[in-house]
């Protein structure tokens, strides 16, 4: 008589150990098919020790543009409400629009001046004065957020502020075909 009784409490913790999985996964596993895109946040940007930017070709507004993007390709943006010394993105919009942050950023084929500014978010990295972010909704070589919620895609050519941000430091940008990406 123990035999159906093994069989039936191996079914129960069978049950109980694909239960706990699927919590598992939804509380922070790999289901990346139910996650929602404005959830999601752009692969290493907050927190990173080290940020390079450069420069790639994407379309933005129908036409082919240099911009700037992150280590993985990702287009960069600047808020335009943002001062050079203070970000005004926070709370769900920082999650949709995630800061640029390193303590040591790097440049390659920029001709403008890399700059951080220790704020709110850490230490955010600057582009001629104007803060940089990442759109949640964006992959490499993808532009969907220009002028969206006030947010604009980075140039080279971006004219600098008044103030710049100093706290930091500036980082001199790398001459093009410098480093790698």
């Amino acid at each position: 008589m123990r035999h159906p009784r093994i069989i039936i409490a191996g079914i129960g913790l069978a049950a109980v150990a694909a239960v706990g999985g699927v919590i598992g996964a939804t509380a922070g596993g790999s289901t990346a098919s139910t996650a929602s895109p404005a959830r999601t946040t752009a692969p290493a940007v907050p927190g990173t020790a080290a940020a390079t930017v450069h420069t790639a070709q994407a379309t933005v507004g129908g036409k082919s543009e240099t911009i700037l993007v992150n280590a993985h390709g990702q287009p960069l943006y600047f808020y335009r409400p943002d001062t050079a010394t203070r970000s005004l993105v926070t709370g769900g919009l920082a999650q949709l629009w995630p800061p640029l942050t390193s303590a040591a950023p790097t440049a390659t084929g920029l001709s403008g001046r890399l700059s951080v500014l220790n704020d709110a978010h850490g230490q955010q990295v600057a582009y001629n004065g104007h803060l940089l972010y990442a759109f949640a909704s964006d992959r490499a070589g993808q532009v969907t957020g220009q002028g969206f919620q006030n947010f604009f895609v980075a140039t080279p050519g971006l004219a600098p502020i008044a103030s710049s941000p100093t706290q930091g430091g500036t980082v001199p940008a790398a001459s093009p075909g410098g480093l790698g990406y």
